[in-house]
């Protein structure tokens, strides 16, 4: 009986990494697609711009 006892722990990780994907893969897409991807490109368009300085500064 020590082979079960051995086998459980990897099954079960297995298993629930199993379900994780299937939740991630299943919530891909959807409605709320075009508004995550328009989000995520105003953030990228905000990082991309270059940092304007000011002209006249007397520091």
């Amino acid at each position: 009986m020590d082979y079960v006892s051995a086998l459980v722990p990897p099954v079960v990780m297995a298993a629930f990494f199993i379900g994780v994907v299937r939740v991630i893969v299943k919530t891909q897409g959807g409605a709320a697609k075009t508004k995550e991807d328009a989000a995520v490109d105003a953030a990228l368009t905000r990082s991309e711009t270059p940092h304007q300085t000011p002209a006249n500064s007397d520091a």
